[in-house]
């Protein structure tokens, strides 16, 4: 029996460190991490590597089950295809363990409020958003580029494609702002 550990965070400067270490203390022969969202499993290579080699007896551990994802389908999905190969789930912080019963219904109902969990926090920054808007204060997500940089090099009759490359953007991401002849970012 192989135990594969999953570590996962949402975002690139969150720490995977003690996910890591709980998982090396629970027995895990092998962890992969990720940080990607989890509110699909689009993306999500380390998971699908996992899921690719895990077999019968072995065991896919996690620190909570919301690291598995906050998409209640794809919980289902993940537990089916691991259940189909033999292999068991096994949350730490919730003590689930699905080769047994009562691991199964705790499983189940965990599911339930992580996709529950994931529809309040949208709801809460749809919230949040509504109200900054209604004060004025709502701006948007900064830009990711400075736009008169992107329209300098234009100007200098560089092609599209070639300044998304120079600056690591997407091509669209030129489109745009050369369209918009706003104020520079």
């Amino acid at each position: 029996m192989k135990r594969y550990g999953y570590a996962r965070v949402s975002s690139t400067d969150q720490d995977l460190t003690i996910q890591c270490e709980q998982l090396k203390a629970a027995g895990c022969d092998v962890i992969l991490r990720e940080k990607v969202s989890g509110k699909s499993r689009e993306g999500r290579v380390e998971l699908d590597k996992i899921l690719s080699v895990i077999g019968k007896g072995d065991a896919l551990v996690v620190c909570k089950y919301d690291r598995l994802g906050r998409n209640l389908l794809d919980l289902l999905t993940i537990n089916q295809e691991l259940a189909q190969k033999g292999a068991d789930l096994i949350s730490l912080a919730e003590k689930i363990d699905t080769s047994t019963p009562g691991g199964k219904m705790l499983f189940y109902v965990s599911g339930i409020f992580a996709e529950i969990e994931r529809d309040r926090i949208r709801e809460r920054q749809r919230e949040g958003i509504e109200r900054r808007k209604a004060e004025g204060g709502y701006r948007g997500r900064p830009p990711s580029f400075n736009a008169s940089e992107i329209r300098r090099l234009a100007a200098t009759g560089l092609p599209k494609s070639k300044i998304a490359r120079q600056l690591g953007c997407h091509r669209s991401t030129v489109h745009r702002a050369l369209e918009d002849q706003g104020p520079s970012a």
